[in-house]
Order: C-alpha cells, then sequence, then structure tokens
C-alpha cells in the first residue's frame, strides 16, 4: 500500500487527542465469572488531529496535507507526543534503552521494538518508522557506529550489521531512537464549518495507524 515518507505538522499533532486501542471480547456467566479473549495481538491507536487545529492558518496547513494523502489513500507519519522515543518523553535516549534482540554469531539483522511493562505480560511493538539519524545501537553494552558497523532502514525499522560485525552469540542488541507512528486519515471527507469555527468548534480530523 502507498505510503508517503513524510510526517504530519507537529504543531498541530501536538494539540491531538487519541491513542492506543485494543479489541476484548468479554462474556459473563451465568455465575458471574467472565471470559475474556483478545483480539487483537497488537494495539492500534487512532488520533483526532482536529483537536491541534487553533487557527485558520492550521486548517489550511492540514486541508493541504489531506489533499496531498488523497483522503485515505496514502499513508503517512504521525508523532505521538506522549509516545515517540525508546524511553520516556522527557529523558534523552540512549543505545541502552530497549532490547531488540540476541546475537547468534551469525544474524545481522535486527527489528526495532519498544516493550512496555515487565514482571507480568510485557508487551513488544515492532518500531516500523524511526526518526532518522536518531538510532543508536550498543551490542553487549558496547556503542556501535552508524555507517561503519550497522545501517538503518528508517522506512522500516530493520537494523543491519556490516559484514564481519554480527553479534556474537548470546550478546543482546540494545537500540535508542525517536519514531513515528504509521498512520492514515480514517475518512475522505472534511466537514468544515468556519463560522462553527470561528466561534471555538473543533474540527473531527481522524486518523488512524496502518499496520505494515
Amino acid at each position: 500500500m502507498s505510503f508517503h515518507e513524510i510526517r504530519f505538522p507537529t504543531a498541530i499533532s501536538r494539540g491531538a487527542q487519541g491513542g492506543p486501542e485494543r479489541r476484548t471480547d468479554v462474556v459473563v456467566l451465568g455465575s458471574g465469572y467472565e471470559e475474556r479473549n483478545s483480539r487483537w495481538a497488537n494495539s492500534r491507536r487512532s488520533y483526532n488531529a482536529g483537536y491541534g487545529v487553533r487557527s485558520l492558518d492550521a486548517l489550511h496547513e492540514v486541508i493541504a496535507f489531506f489533499e496531498e494523502r488523497r483522503g485515505r489513500f496514502h499513508g503517512f507519519r504521525w508523532r505521538d507526543h506522549a509516545d515517540w522515543k525508546s524511553g520516556p518523553p522527557g529523558a534523552a535516549t540512549t543505545p541502552l534503552d530497549q532490547v531488540i534482540g540476541t546475537g547468534t554469531g551469525a544474524a545481522l539483522t535486527f527489528q526495532l521494538k519498544k516493550t512496555y511493562g515487565a514482571a507480568h505480560a510485557p508487551y513488544a511493538r515492532d518500531i516500523k518508522k524511526p526518526v532518522s539519524g536518531t538510532v543508536k545501537i550498543a551490542v553487549a553494552g558496547a556503542t556501535r557506529t552508524l555507517g561503519t558497523h550497522f545501517t538503518v532502514n528508517a522506512s522500516t525499522g530493520l537494523i543491519t550489521f556490516a559484514g564481519g560485525q554480527a553479534p556474537a552469540n548470546g550478546a543482546l542488541v540494545t537500540a535508542g531512537f525517536e519514531f513515528d507512528v504509521p498512520v492514515r486519515f480514517d475518512t475522505d471527507k472534511l466537514e468544515i464549518n468556519l463560522s462553527g469555527f470561528q466561534s471555538g468548534a473543533i474540527p473531527s480530523i481522524p486518523v488512524v495507524e496502518i499496520r505494515l
């Protein structure tokens, strides 16, 4: 599916509303006990960009972005200002932030990941849209150099070590990075009432995560 490697205006997404969603079936039995089934292995994020539109100029910028994406047709990058780093949003990234794999002595390719939680049921999320120039890698705690020891595919989140640089068997491969969420508009029609907008009404501009 078509994807444009361009980020939605961050000044507007900063004011957006939204977050992760999961699908869980809950059946309440006659005894009052429950049976629960998780329908999705991975969460899916959705947002309303309309909450970030505070001026007619910003609205014009969104319309131009919407038209260039042809509505729902082309995907694009989105900065989730609550969750856009390998660590907490207020902390600097380090190459030790996230474990992305364990060396075998032969494997050269590793997928960037971010793990949520720890003791009970940690969730490992594949990161497919890292921000170019922000990825830091370490092997067994030793920092590796971009371009010398490894390369990054910013469109897929794949880390590839150079020949002869494969992490040793059992060595933890860790990473620090910034990332975007791959999304698309969740509508082919923007309904905007300028008189309502000028009096404080918020236009609805739904955006939903896509799985790549």
